[in-house]
């Protein structure tokens, strides 16, 4: 019998609702940090009051605006054909572990409509094999490259087509970083919503190239592992009773957190997923506030929103609050119980869920599939997620009794994608140090490597379930954000090629612990004037893993694999020493900045397969690095002012966001703190120098707040409401704990299988309503208001590279807004310029009304203040030789 729960009861806090802050989220309880906290009082404010998020109803229907329209059309078409049962069954998953992807919805086979495929991660193919392992997302940022961000994008969406993904898991703005500990901050970009958005949106572009459907993640505020689900932080011995909840005001989600999402939405982006965690002590996937005021009113999207995978935790409640689609179906994994599923269906026809809203789901996710051509490039799925064995069962959980066969191909989605990704890797490569040692000829007289992070895993590149270990070198974090290597090029392997092809001299040693011997040969290294190359890293990933303590979330900002007793001993006794650097994020560096022996310090990141060749290619000057920072090195996590909550501070952990938009570079100039490296910080082989500042004004139209008024809530086709109809057809074969759409009765307080059946006060007023709704006048389009990106001002500089080697440089653009609440600046542009020596290159950036203005809490609107503003332009966010007023 298939089990029913119910949907007509939350399981979650009322949407909207707040509790009482708790203590800023900082795991030592005896330090304050005042200064850290933001100067706009609103900020303090909405990070610790009691206010609360207002309950926003009904859910926005889409009407195909901003491009959708053919695709909208095509998704109505068809879903005035669909019996109710259809479209619950493209509303819902079909079970962990029940179909061959992470995630399948029910298929319409009546119509042609294919199970719909969603699979992680957003750096590769997540579960199987002959895929590619790209950089992962941080290296996109520190490219400071668009371009490379889209063919990543692309390259990356190709394989997940040739696999027979319907959507890619990915890419993702939250985590935006506002803690450098965060688990997953290296899944997504950067601290700064302006480079993640320009990064997100391209990259979701490139993706949707290719027919595949991208996944905006994870919305909103998702910026720690630490108690983002119950289940997994019950399993750590925390007493909790809900995930944290993230707790800031409507201005700091706008200006920081939100921010890349309408890139993404204005981008097009398919779907976004909702996030684990609360917001303002509502579900995020059940937060009205967000879902349905925020993202499908004031942006306009027009896509659908998918759950996290057990992230959604009512049906009918979710519903109204702005979810379309539960992922991947069950309640909690291979339960067979779903809050949609059969619930959805008793919740339509009861009147629970009016039928709007339900055809509103339908259209969205078909719309979606449609506005990427997935109905037309799309192939069946050729792999199973759960087993790498070529023959085995159709459904992994239950076992072959229900169906066994061939379940992977094992295709090679890869082609040449190799040569990209070590091309990506060396341009996301970042010199912060160098004294005239790089680039190396391959003709030192002896190579000397050090370090466990220079050598393979001796288990094997996959060695470790999801990435769960930090055993030999770190080329992609843990978790559901990874896939398999199909080989990893180690910087050992490299190096040594690098040197034995002409039958140089090289030695390494990758035992951190043998101190003798390292510090015998870093000796000899330094006698016979050889140089010595120093590895160390620093891991971090989704919670789920536990490593040595580190709960997703990284527990200091220092060296893992014991590595600093083996930098000591090199850079003791060598003084040509280059310090390699693969880390999530930043890490406390000061004193190699500072030791006269460190003649080189190159940040390499997360490089993905082709790691070692990418970093020789740097290192022997073959590419001249150009990448930048995207994150501030400090010297201390202290500076950052934000830091994760390490232990409950409430039942329901309370995450205060009292810094507001004040994060990474923002803190350390508001503080005024010197940091070891800056936020676009990076040097190259050759020298850049920065002239001739000009600006232009442009002519704009004034800003009209949007005033529209919809059409009331479509209705499509007509649903038959005798119960009979919809009870699981009889000669049906079930297979147990899969996700069906039918009823187990014709009484549907029986069907509902739980106590409290036809109560429906917990419904908020407004939810029903499918009368006309007026446009957020900050909305109008999908991103948001189309005016927000009218230009108004032109900035020009001219860059020459007055060195003797050609190289890439990033020029940026910061904004003083000018307000005693704004930070002293923000980045506002930036592109990547390749020079000849000897040749300048002229660079435009453009200013939108969006750039330069802040987000009114009274208007619900952005606008431009009359403080005076500044423009900076410079190679860093400190670096900024050229101002001018506007």
């Amino acid at each position: 019998m298939v089990l029913i729960i119910p949907v007509a009861v939350s399981l979650t806090l009322a949407a909207g609702a707040f509790a009482q802050a708790g203590l800023n989220g900082s795991p030592f309880p005896d330090v304050t940090w005042p200064d850290a906290v933001s100067p706009n009082p609103a900020a303090v404010a909405g990070a610790q009051s009691n206010q609360k998020s207002p309950p926003k109803y009904p859910s926005p229907w889409a009407d195909g605006s901003g491009g959708w329209s053919a695709a909208y059309d095509k998704a109505v078409a068809l879903v005035k054909k669909l019996t109710l049962e259809e479209k619950v069954n493209l509303t819902t998953g079909t079970g962990w572990q029940m179909d061959r992807c992470v995630g399948n919805t029910g298929e319409v086979p009546r119509l042609g409509i294919r199970s719909l495929c969603f699979q992680d991660a957003p750096t590769a193919v997540r579960y199987t094999d002959f895929v590619s392992v790209f950089p992962q997302g941080v290296n996109v940022a520190a490219s400071f490259d668009k371009k490379l961000a889209y063919l990543r994008g692309q390259t990356m969406g190709e394989e997940f087509q040739a696999k027979g993904a319907s959507c890619q898991l990915g890419p993702v703005a939250g985590p935006l970083g506002r803690s450098p500990e965060g688990g997953r901050n290296w899944e997504g970009f950067s601290p700064d919503p302006y480079l993640t958005g320009h990064m997100f949106a391209e990259s979701i572009k490139g993706i949707q190239s290719t027919g595949m459907m991208a996944s905006a993640k994870h919305f909103i505020a998702n910026e720690q592992e630490h108690f983002r689900q119950l289940g997994e932080a019950l399993d750590y011995d925390f007493n909790i009773t809900q995930p944290g909840s993230s707790n800031f005001d409507d201005q700091t989600l706008h200006e920081l957190y939100l921010w890349p999402f309408a890139d993404g939405v204005r981008a097009g982006v398919a779907n976004v997923m909702c996030s684990y965690n609360l917001v303002n002590n509502s579900q995020a996937c059940q937060n009205s506030y967000l879902l349905n005021h925020v993202l499908k009113g004031e942006l306009g999207f027009q896509g659908f929103v998918i759950s996290d995978w057990q992230a959604d935790n009512s049906g009918v409640s979710a519903i109204l609050a702005g979810l379309d689609m539960s992922m991947p179906g069950d309640t909690l994994f291979n339960t067979g119980r779903s809050f949609f599923g059969p619930n959805l269906t008793i919740a339509v026809l009861n009147g629970t869920v009016p039928q709007w809203r339900l055809d509103d789901m339908a259209v969205r996710i078909l719309a979606g599939w449609y506005y990427v051509d997935g109905d037309t490039k799309s192939i069946p799925v050729n792999f199973e997620s759960f087993t790498k064995d070529t023959y085995g069962p159709l459904h992994y959980h239950v076992g072959s009794q229900w169906g066994a066969g061939l379940i992977n191909e094992h295709v090679d989605s890869r082609g040449e994608h190799g040569a990209l990704i070590r091309q990506w890797g060396a341009e996301s490569t970042v010199l912060l140090k160098n004294d005239g040692i790089l680039p190396l000829t391959g003709k030192e007289r002896l190579t000397a490597v050090f370090g466990q992070d220079a050598a393979p895993n001796p288990n094997g590149p996959n060695g470790c379930s999801n990435k769960g270990c930090d055993i030999g070198t770190l080329a992609e974090a843990w978790g559901s954000g990874q896939g398999d290597f199909p080989y990893l090029v180690s910087p050992e392997a490299a190096l040594q090629h690098e040197i034995v092809s002409h039958y140089g001299a090289f030695e390494s040693i990758t035992n951190n612990s043998a101190l003798t011997q390292i510090q015998t040969l870093s000796r000899r290294t330094n006698a016979v004037s050889g140089v010595c190359i120093a590895f160390a890293n620093a891991d971090s990933g989704e919670g789920f893993i536990n490593i040595e303590g580190n709960y997703g979330d990284r527990k200091n900002l220092t060296f893992w694999q014991a590595a600093e007793p083996m930098l000591q001993n090199v850079t003791t006794n060598c003084n040509r020493t280059v310090l390699v650097i693969h880390s999530v994020g930043p890490i406390e560096i000061q004193k190699y900045k500072d030791n006269v022996n460190v003649s080189a310090i190159v940040w390499a990141g997360l490089p993905g397969e082709q790691s070692g060749n990418s970093l020789a290619d740097v290192l022997y000057g073959r590419v001249n690095p150009g990448a930048k920072l995207p994150f501030t090195l400090g010297a201390s996590r202290e500076e950052y002012g934000a830091d994760v909550l390490y232990t409950p501070n409430q039942p329901v952990p309370q995450f205060n966001f009292q810094e507001g938009v004040f994060v990474d570079y923002r803190a350390f100039d508001h503080r005024n703190i010197t940091p070891v490296y800056e936020f676009g910080f990076g040097l190259s082989y050759t020298e850049f120098e920065y002239a001739d500042l000009q600006i232009e004004k442009c002519d704009a139209a004034p800003y009209e707040p949007a005033s529209s008024v919809s059409d009331a809530a479509p209705i499509y086709g007509t649903i038959d409401n005798r119960t009979t109809t919809h009870l699981f057809p009889s000669n049906f074969t079930r297979v147990p704990l899969y996700i069906y759409p039918w009823l187990n009765s014709t009484n549907l307080s029986s069907a509902y299988g739980g106590s409290g059946y036809g109560d429906s006060t917990f419904i908020p007023d407004g939810a029903l309503d499918g009368s006309p709704i007026a446009t957020h006048p900050a909305g109008g389009a999908p991103g948001g208001n189309p005016q927000l990106w009218d230009v108004l001002y032109r900035v020009t500089a001219t860059i020459s590279n007055v060195g003797s080697l050609a190289g890439a440089e990033v020029p940026q653009l910061y904004v003083s807004h000018g307000g005693p609440f704004d930070p002293k600046r923000v980045l506002r542009g930036f592109e990547k310029l390749f020079i000849k020596p000897g040749q300048s290159t002229s660079v435009t950036f453009e200013l939108s009304r969006r750039d330069l203005s802040n987000w009114d809490t009274v208007s619900q609107n952005w606008v431009l203040s009359d403080y005076t503003k500044t423009v900076f332009v410079g190679s860093s966010s400190r670096a900024l030789p050229l101002t001018a007023v506007l």
